[in-house]
Order: structure tokens, then sequence, then C-alpha cells
């Protein structure tokens, strides 16, 4: 098993820039395919990015940040991360990490979930 917390949430301004960090402990983190999600008050649980092991391959399924966030991760440090620009109001939202062992790719299931930060951009 592998347990995740994430870190880095918080309130930015409209435009403005945020990191979110992943922290992974237990088995091997390049064990696990990363992903990153969101979800809004209200509104369902979106898939937003995925890293593969070896983080050489990306996955972005969300057309709405598509081209504002990059995910990225540094099997060294056993952290995953999610860098976002352009922030926008509506990117408002609990972001959490997912941690999948494969072999699917892209994965469409994530067995392990970190609890989520907050992230709030002001008009």
């Amino acid at each position: 098993q592998v347990q995740l917390v994430e870190f880095g949430g918080g309130l930015v301004q409209a435009g403005g820039s945020l990191r979110l960090s992943c922290a992974a402990s237990g088995r091997a983190f390049s064990a696990y395919v990363m992903g990153w999600f969101r979800q809004a008050p209200g509104k369902e649980r979106e898939y937003v990015a995925a890293i593969d092991w070896s983080g050489d391959t990306t996955y972005y399924t969300n057309s709405s940040v598509k081209g504002r966030v990059t995910i990225s991760r540094d099997n060294a440090k056993n952290t995953a991360y999610l860098q976002m620009k352009s922030l926008k109001p509506e990117d408002a939202a609990v972001y959490y990490c997912a941690a999948d062992p494969g072999p699917r790719w892209p994965p469409s299931h994530f067995d392990f979930w970190g609890r989520g930060t907050q992230v709030t951009v002001s008009s």
C-alpha cells in the first residue's frame, strides 16, 4: 500500500499560480502511476492529469485546465506535483492525488487516494 498526503493548497488571486505536492509513503513510489483529480462543491470529481511510473509520459484529460497545468514527479523524493498557472475562480476545488500500480495506461481507476488540499481562487 501507499499513503498519500497533499500539500500546497491555499488562496490565490485569479491569474496566479500554485504548485501542489503529493508526498507518498509506504511501498516504492516508482511502482505507481500518479494522478490528480479535483472536486468543486456540488460537482462531480474531475480527472485532471496522470503521470506514468518513470515520469516520462503524461496524460491530460481535462480540457478546462489543459495548457494551464503540468504534472510531474520526483521518484527520489517520493513526491508528485501539479503546477497550475493562470488560475481562474472556476479552478477552485479540493484537489486530490491518487496512485495506481497499473499496468493500464492511462489509468482509469486509482486504488489509493489522499485526503485532498483546498484551492481557492479569488476574482
